[in-house]
Formats: structure tokens, sequence, C-alpha cells
């Protein structure tokens, strides 16, 4: 594993990371920061977790120049909360080499992220809608830009961002470095590349590089109708300290949220359309143990540091599997045991399987908890309270109180008693949720020399895809600055 000094990073960069307390290099920064120092395109397939932020941010702030009072780097990130974490990221590894970051994003005001513009930060990292209005405005200027990064290209472009990283790009100027970061290399991923991007070198961390091998993947066959009353039972039994509950639509983590809450956990969703003052309320309730439990979709989850999650139940299976490796990356953190608990529909279980092909693990089947079970184990863990309060605690002032309920009841009517009253009761009010449509499986289909392509409209034979272009927009080849 190679250390920052190999790199012959500038000394105040070095400085930083030694601050950061980082001295190695992980695989996807040992494999990008070189090809990014010496001025070339790199595109980085990898998942959250990877520290990719630091594979683009080394090279980023290494190669500005802190006295040119102008924008000289865009970072480009589909959510608030990445592009928060993101900034404060590369502000420390900029700290003393004067570079400055601002973050850009929706639901702050406007007016204020003017007066912050004028102050003339080097770096950018904003989401492409707020970007956008600030192009339109005129109060970003990006004559002098010489770095662009698209972080988590995949779920901007998923998120329907194209057409704005499109026209972002356009304006961008055409001697420029371009990084691409991504955890799937889908095919408008791979036209934004073709496109925008100079001959980019590819590295790619393998799953197996990324997966927590000290999570314990489990997965249980229900229908879609008993899903929740499983979820309950999971959650009474497990007794997560923490737990975050993926669903895979805005409607179905209000919808759970809501039903979770009304069953008497504390719940809260988490998504694309709160604001952010609501989103900053639920996470730090959250990370406080306010709330035990985060329904939140993948979106809203992507960039979450978030420690001590000891469960992850994936209510509904991501629509992309590699999204799998990046919910059940949100437990298992800092050398602790994670537990990834997934449900599948019947129609679900070949999706499952490529999953676990991505993964490179097979899930370990769980049989859905009985009621009788979940009722079982709320009363062990009461028992459980209950010995250690009679081995720990000082109980003097409560033994002659005690002394005189024996008198009148036996003893093991009064422990009953006391078992009943300290027990959570399990709530099984009827709740009623939107069912989803069960996932499947795309089949992919070949031409008659067993090569992929797509079908042409037009006479049905199937055409292979285009072969990579080194041309800019407009069919110009673009001319390369190295420093």
């Amino acid at each position: 594993m190679a250390t920052f000094y190999e790199f012959e990073l500038h000394h105040n960069v070095v400085r930083g990371l030694t601050q950061m307390g980082l001295e190695e290099a992980t695989p996807i920064q040992e494999q990008t920061i070189p090809l990014a120092l010496q001025g070339r395109d790199v595109i980085g397939q990898a998942q959250t977790g990877t520290g990719k932020t630091a594979a683009f941010g080394i090279p980023l702030v290494n190669r500005l120049d802190a006295e040119q009072e102008s924008i000289q780097g865009v970072v480009l990130t589909p959510t608030r909360e990445l592009a928060v974490q993101v900034s404060e990221e590369l502000n420390k590894i900029a700290r003393y080499k004067g570079i400055h970051v601002l973050p850009i994003y929706g639901g702050q005001d406007m007016t204020r992220q003017i007066r912050a513009l004028k102050k003339k930060p080097h770096i950018i990292v904003a989401t492409p809608g707020r970007f956008m209005d600030h192009m339109r405005r005129k109060t970003i200027r990006l004559h002098a830009v010489d770095m662009v990064v698209l972080d988590e290209a995949d779920e901007m472009l998923n998120m329907g961002f194209i057409e704005d990283i499109t026209t972002i790009l356009q304006e961008m100027p055409e001697e420029r470095q371009t990084l691409l970061f991504s955890a799937t290399m889908s095919k408008p991923v791979q036209e934004i590349a073709q496109k925008f991007m100079d001959n980019p070198d590819i590295i790619k961390v393998k799953a197996k590089e990324v997966t927590v091998s000290n999570i314990t993947q489990q997965c249980i066959k229900v229908t879609e109708r008993e899903k929740f009353d499983v979820l309950c039972r999971l959650l009474d039994i497990d007794a997560p300290e923490l737990a975050i509950v993926f669903g895979r639509t805005k409607r179905r983590v209000d919808e759970l949220s809501e039903a979770l809450h009304k069953r008497g956990y504390k719940a809260e969703g988490i998504h694309g359309d709160l604001n952010q003052a609501k989103r900053d309320s639920v996470l730090r309730k959250f990370k406080e143990g306010r709330v035990e439990v985060l329904v939140a979709t993948d979106v809203a989850a992507r960039g979450l540091d978030i420690s001590g999650v000891t469960h992850v139940y994936n209510f509904d299976l991501p629509q992309d599997p590699e999204s799998y490796v990046h919910r059940i990356g949100r437990t298992g953190r800092a050398g602790k045991t994670g537990l990834a608990i997934s449900f599948a529909t019947p129609g679900e279980i070949d999706h499952l399987r490529t999953i676990e092909a991505l993964t490179k693990k097979k899930m370990e089947w769980r049989e859905a908890p009985t009621l009788d079970e979940a009722i079982e184990q709320q009363q062990r863990l009461t028992a459980q309270k209950l010995l250690e309060v009679a081995e720990k605690a000082n109980l003097q002032a409560y033994r002659e109180t005690a002394e005189k309920l024996l008198e009148e009841v036996d003893s093991v009517t009064l422990v009953s008693a006391v078992l009943k009253m300290l027990t959570k009761q399990t709530n099984t009010s009827p709740v009623k949720l939107t069912e989803e449509a069960p996932l499947r499986v795309k089949k992919k289909k070949f031409d008659d020399k067993g090569r992929f392509g797509k079908r042409n409209n037009k006479g049905g034979k199937r055409t292979l895809q285009p072969a990579k272009s080194n041309r800019a927009p407009g069919g110009k080849t673009r001319k390369k600055k190295v420093k």
C-alpha cells in the first residue's frame, strides 16, 4: 500500500492529510491519484466507502493555484448531503494550501450563496440543479475551471440530471481535466464519458474489495402483504440499537415511517422531497439515538456518514444490484459487526441471485419470525434487564416494600406482574401500505454471434454499441493541458 509521501504532492497537501490522520492510500486512491496528477482524464468505478473523495480531492487541491482568485475546480454531486460532506473533506485536505471550497445546493438561500460566491472560492461542490441556476444568473464564472469531477455519476443520471450535466459540461473550458466516479457503468454514464472525456483511464475497484466481510447477510422470503408485520417482529426480536430500513420510493418511505410510528417505534423517514431543515433534524435525532429506525430511499442515504448502525433492513430490494453493496455498507463499520436482512417476494428471487453474483457471497435464508417468537423475545429481553438490575443496582431502599408485597402475593405471580409491566407490548394495529410491483431481472438479449446489442427499430436486427470517441462535442478533438 502506497503512502501519500510517494505521490510527490505539495507539502501543504501532505500536511493536511497528516492532520486528518491519513497515511496510506486505499486501492482507488493508489491507482487514481498518480494518473490524475499527470493531468489525465480518469473514470473510477467504486462505491461509497472506498475513499474516492480523497482520490479526486487530493489531485484537485494539489493542482489548483491559491493565488488565482477564481473558480478553478467544480465537483458535481447528486444530493445536498453529499455536497456538504465532500466540501468538508476537501476543506480539510486544502486547509494549509489556502484553497477555499464552497458547497452550493438547493434549499439554501440564493442571496446568501451569491454573497459567498463573491468571496471567490477556488472549488465549487454543487448539485447540478442549483449550479445551473447560478449559470443562468451568471453568478458563477467558468472561464478558469481547470478540473471537473462528476461524483456518483450514476445516481445523478438516475435522478434525471442528464440534461443539466450535459449543459454544464458544454459550458466548461475545452482544455480541462475531467474525473468521473460511479458505482456502475450504465449506458448513460458511458455516453457522458464518451462525449466529454479525453481517452480516459478506467480504474475499477472490484466488489469483493468494497463488500464488508463482518456483515452477516440474511434473506427472508415474504409476500408483499406480509412484509410490514415481519419487519415489526424482526425489530422486536433483533432489538437494534440503530437501524436503517430502505424503501424503494418516497411514497414507500412516508407510509412506512408513519406505520412504524403508529406501532410504537421511534422511526422517521428521509427522502429527497424533504427540505434541508427537516433532513438535518431527522439525521441529528438519529445520530443522537432519539430516533431508532431511519427509513430512507437510496438517494437520501447516499453519502450519509452515520456510525453505530447495527442493522440494515432492505424492505424493498434495490433496483440496481450495485446499490445493495452501498446499502449494507451503512452497518459493520469501524471493525464492528452488522446484520443486513433483505425481504424478497416470490417473484424477486432471480433478482436476489444477481445481487449474490455481484457480491460473490451467498445470503443466509432465514424463516420469517412468528408473532409468538416476537413476544417471547420481548419477555426474554425484559428478564435479562431485570437480572442485570438485580445484580448491579443498590436495591436496599426497595426491600421493605418488596417484602410486604410477598406477604400478599406469591413470588412467581409478583415477578410475572413485573415482567408484564416492563415488557414492550406487541402492537398489532392494522396498517395498510401501497403495494410495490416486484423487481424482475432484465434478460439480456444477444445477436446471432453471441454479442450483446440493442434492437434496431426498423428491421429487428441488433446493432452493437458505437466505439468510444475521443472527440469533444462538435467532432473537434480536444487538446489536453498538463501542468
